[in-house]
């Protein structure tokens, strides 16, 4: 019997299917992490954002990071609740802003330059919604841990998403391929 070999749009869809899967499955393991606020998180399925900038078409990188969204508010149960408003803005803030300066700055940024970049406007982002939906003027209190946690967390992320990109064999094989 002939093997059949898979078209170009479904390997596609297969390396994002991959790549949320990874997301979510980080975001699972994180879910586990207690929390001393709903919706302030290490950000550890950004990891897949970070490592797909240089795999994904811009369209691919939305649809990924659409799959985060979702899944994530699945797994944690926030689907319907404000807490997918900090989801939904600060993912969406930290992903434009991560892929504005990876396109801009692609020689001159590592992966920690463009996780910070995704972590100080994911935190913006989501200190935003919380003055006008939690803490109202006293937001400003919570935004020093909020700015350092995130700082920690987008160095640890864009080290690891470094050395992902530098030593993996399946990350060289499909960089390669998508050119």
């Amino acid at each position: 019997m002939k093997q059949q070999t898979k078209s170009h749009t479904e390997a596609r869809l297969e390396l994002v299917a991959l790549l949320a899967a990874c997301a979510l499955f980080l975001s699972t393991i994180e879910y586990m992490i207690p929390k001393p606020v709903p919706f302030m998180r290490l950000g550890l399925a950004n990891l897949a954002l970070i490592i797909s900038l240089g795999i994904l078409s811009d369209k691919e990188y939305f649809i990924l990071l659409l799959l985060k969204v979702i899944g994530q508010a699945l797994i944690t149960g926030s689907l319907f609740s404000y807490v997918i408003l900090f989801s939904l803005a600060g993912s969406l803030s930290s992903a434009l802003v991560m892929l504005i300066v990876y396109k801009v700055f692609k020689e001159k940024v590592s992966c920690v330059g463009i996780s910070i970049a995704g972590a100080l406007f994911s935190t913006l982002a989501q200190l935003t919604v919380s003055r006008f939906i939690l803490f109202g003027e006293g937001t400003y209190v919570i935004a020093p841990p909020f700015l350092l946690s995130g700082l920690v967390s987008a160095v640890i992320l864009g080290v690891f998403a470094q050395m992902f990109i530098e030593r993996s064999r399946w990350y060289q094989t499909v960089s390669g391929a998508q050119a």
